[in-house]
């Protein structure tokens, strides 16, 4: 049995959340609060983040490159040679330093200059334990960096069929689940930017995305379209 230590807010776990449901693994569920890291989580991941993908025989794979890296190592589509066809991943080499170029825009441009400001912001001062006067300064600078990433997807989704190139990738499900958070939290004027919503859709109804529409946090509720495939 597979487990999955994430946050459900955590952008990083739903883009592991979305690949794992591309290649249809089931997995439990293991929700760690990133501000209150036990001691039974550090022994899992000494580093203390999630997410964490943890299997057979005591493996653990933290973070999520490593977990996107192994789970196309070890998954996909049947191949020529018996060789299973990269999908997280797929093309020559050019193209997936591409997708990886586009993983790392937002797994670290995206998140330090926009998400990670916004969600510390706006959620967690919500729970007791991390209580604290939210910096209208940092959401304000982060809503600002959102709109310059709006722009870069919807020069990306005009320019490309899936914004690394021919084939949806681990790209798309990373900028789409950094997005997703944002949704969730009533930050992105999509009406601004028809088309990184057009491409958010797309991905947005694939049936991967179908358990991040339903997360609900008891200490808030995402907006009313947040799980509207039509939106």
């Amino acid at each position: 049995m597979w487990t999955l230590y994430h946050f459900p807010l955590c952008a990083f776990s739903r883009s592991i959340r979305l690949a794992l449901g591309e290649y249809a693994w089931e997995v439990t569920l293991d929700e760690q609060r990133p501000w209150q890291v036990s001691r039974d989580f550090l022994e899992v991941n000494p580093a203390g983040y999630v997410p964490v993908l943890k299997g057979p025989s005591e493996l653990r794979i933290c973070g999520a490159y490593a977990i996107s890296e192994y789970l196309a190592d070890t998954s996909g589509r049947p191949g020529r040679g018996g060789r299973r066809e990269n999908t997280l991943f797929p093309g020559k080499a050019e193209a997936r330093a591409e997708v990886r170029r586009l993983v790392d825009w937002f797994h670290r441009k995206f998140d330090e200059e926009a998400g990670r400001c916004i969600l510390e912001e706006k959620l967690y001062q919500r729970y007791p334990e991390a209580r604290r006067t939210p910096d209208p300064e940092l959401i304000r600078l982060g809503r600002e960096n959102l709109r310059y990433h709006l722009s870069y997807v919807s020069y990306l989704a005009h320019h490309r069929d899936w914004l690394a190139g021919e084939r949806m990738s681990f790209a798309d499900l990373a900028a789409a689940a950094h997005l997703s958070v944002m949704d969730y939290l009533e930050e992105v004027p999509w009406e601004k930017y028809p088309e990184a919503k057009e491409w958010y859709a797309r991905v947005k109804s694939r049936p991967s995305f179908r358990p991040l529409l339903g997360d609900r946090l008891t200490v808030l509720a995402p907006p009313a379209h947040y799980a509207d495939l039509d939106f």
